[in-house]
């Protein structure tokens, strides 16, 4: 019993005096591996340290000319590098060119009132006056006319809504002898139209305005005025009378108007005597001018103006 007790204590102490060798050895194996490893890593660190403060250094670069490409977007005449200073220096150049404007244009308005007060044409750009003679204005000028125009009743003179071209003049008057119109279609009669009652028809295509309607396409709205109106004359003993007589005016229509086929002026006054034959535009309608008294002597129709003028003097 004795020798196997001594046996294995004596293996228990090799074993664990290797044990413990193994052990050293498996330390200082992992120590080593440690430093090893701390070592490679400070390298690494060391070589890669270089680069990433290249690569801050070109980003900060970056965001450097980036802010100032911006900064030249925003001001184009402003160089780059060169902020504060230039940009003080703009601010006055603009107040010196602001004062000098306001100086240059005091000196044009003081030249411009020198200039109306004085008569004298002068050049406030240049400082100097132009004291060329004018030339003199031609002696027979145009008389300045104050008739009426009637550019006042183009709006006002309106009938049913409708603005009428034409106005009636101071002498219009309602006469006293009883004209009538004819017309005739080819050889075909038509209803006699009686025109004492107004001192004025007017003849067109617009039958919400016009007097006398005329449906012929060719014609317009507002074609002509039948107006009569008193005007003076002279009689056989060389005295002056004055008596209403019937006139036709074209008030600019397209295709015109006929007084015995012959067309006339628009915006023109045609007298209008006994058996006078009217026509507008293209139609084929003929309006034979005739009165009561047209199957009359001429003794008797130069009683009937008598009466006439004498009414219309009386009634002035």
């Amino acid at each position: 019993m004795c020798r196997i007790a001594i046996f294995l204590k004596a293996e228990v102490e090799s074993l664990l005096s290797r044990s413990s060798s193994e052990f050293v050895t498996i330390s200082d194996s992992s120590l080593q591996e440690r430093d090893d490893h701390c070592r490679r890593g400070n390298e690494e660190r060391k070589q890669r340290y270089p680069s990433e403060q290249e690569h801050r250094r070109e980003r900060s670069g970056d965001r450097d000319r980036h802010r100032d490409h911006s900064d030249r977007r925003k001001n184009p005449n402003e160089r780059p590098g060169v902020r504060g200073h230039e940009r003080e220096r703009d601010v006055q150049n603009i107040r010196e060119q602001q004062a000098e404007r306001e100086f240059y244009n005091e000196r044009r308005r003081e030249h411009r009132q020198n200039n109306e007060g004085s008569g004298v044409d002068q050049n406030p750009e240049l400082g100097h006056s132009d004291n060329k003679p004018k030339e003199k204005a031609s002696v027979n000028k145009e008389k300045p006319s104050f008739e009426l125009s009637g550019a006042l009743l183009e709006d006002t003179n309106t009938f049913r809504g409708v603005v009428i071209k034409y106005s009636e003049p101071p002498e219009a008057r309602i006469p006293k002898k009883r004209w009538r119109l004819y017309p005739f279609k080819n050889d075909e009669f038509l209803p006699v139209m009686y025109i004492h009652r107004q001192s004025a028809y007017l003849l067109g295509r617009h039958r919400r305005i016009a007097d006398i309607p005329i449906d012929h396409p060719s014609c317009s709205k507002q074609h002509a005025v039948f107006q009569y109106r008193l005007v003076e004359y002279t009689r056989a003993d060389g005295t002056v009378g004055r008596r209403v007589r019937p006139y036709i005016i074209d008030l600019g229509s397209g295709n015109g108007t006929f007084l015995n086929n012959q067309r006339i002026e628009p915006q023109r006054y045609y007298e209008l005597k006994e058996k006078d034959v009217l026509k507008f535009g293209f139609s084929s309608r003929e309006y034979v001018l005739l009165h009561e008294s047209s199957d009359k002597s001429e003794a008797n129709t130069k009683d009937d103006d008598d009466e006439e003028e004498k009414e219309e003097e009386s009634d002035s």
